[in-house]
């Protein structure tokens, strides 16, 4: 990204973005993320996705994973993660801003199809989150997709064919390989994307580790550790954060008491959900509730 580049996309970012937290635009899958002020670390789950860092810095965290990234940097992400993120870079004068382009697996095996590039499905398997600087020739196509909301009578017929070039200068750049494997089927990646699927669909149900890897085509020890490469945790811690975040997003945006929460994300036992909870928000289920709420954290 050059300073020219980041100018304009500062100034469309900050356009677009009406105060702080996430901002969906005319053009369907992209957002506009704004935070005039540091946060605090916030427990969230990341879906596939590219984000290209404007103005600020954030840092993003997965398990012992610490990764910084900056105006100039983005990060993907290319299946569901439970990731702590938290913006350490923002003033009102000068506030963090990103921009956010959902992933389409389809979409990019679409193209993959299309281009006839080879890409192996064999590839060793990675973590499901790159951060890497952003190269101008993958930033201008991001610019040029931003444009648009500029001129809103364009977006549905030119929106779709600029996301395609998005995906494109992904698959040709350094890390085109990495990113192909969201899509291919038959690889690692891919099988446990599917897995993720299925937990995310029945995060209340115990599943037992031999049916998440025939699901995944593997022997249990084998998805084992795909599974804790692509998402750095093991399968069951998981679903686990899944269970743990759902829960609070009923009691935060649905108004429902710790022991109803923790029933309807399959805890049996309300003691267990509450050492579990404390364990990984740092305080007891309404105590945690009560503090997001004081400090803003449900309108964020």
């Amino acid at each position: 990204m050059n300073e020219a580049q980041q100018q304009e996309l500062a100034t469309l970012v900050d356009k677009y973005s009406n105060g702080n937290g996430l901002h969906q635009t005319a053009i369907p899958k992209l957002l506009c993320i704004k935070s005039s002020e540091s946060t605090h670390p916030s427990r969230v789950i990341y879906e596939p996705a590219l984000c290209l860092i404007v103005q600020g810095g954030k840092k993003a965290m997965l398990e012992d994973d610490i990764y910084h990234y900056e105006a100039g940097h983005f990060l993907i992400v290319a299946v569901d993660l439970p990731i702590t993120g938290q913006v350490i870079n923002a003033t009102p004068d000068k506030p963090y801003l990103s921009i956010a382009m959902s992933l389409d697996a389809a979409q990019l095996g679409e193209l993959i199809t299309q281009t006839g590039k080879t890409f192996s499905s064999n590839e060793n398997t990675k973590r499901g989150l790159i951060v890497d600087r952003s190269n101008d020739v993958l930033t201008d196509s991001i610019l040029r997709l931003v444009r648009l909301l500029d001129n809103q009578n364009d977006i549905p017929l030119l929106a779709p064919m600029m996301m395609r070039e998005v995906y494109y200068r992904l698959l040709n750049g350094p890390h085109g390989d990495s990113i192909a494997q969201i899509a291919l089927s038959g690889s690692n990646m891919h099988k446990i994307a599917k897995v993720i699927n299925m937990i995310k669909t029945n995060f209340n149900v115990p599943i037992k580790i031999d049916e998440m890897a025939e699901l995944a085509n593997m022997s249990a020890s084998s998805f084992h550790s795909h599974f804790k490469s692509v998402t750095a945790m093991s399968p069951l811690q998981y679903q686990k954060r899944l269970r743990l975040m759902e829960a609070r997003r009923l009691m935060l945006t649905e108004v429902q008491d710790a022991a109803s929460a923790s029933y309807r994300v399959g805890y049996e036992s309300p003691s267990q959900f509450s050492r579990e909870y404390s364990r990984m928000f740092g305080a007891p289920p309404m105590s945690d509730i009560e503090n997001l709420k004081a400090s803003g954290a449900a309108q964020a």
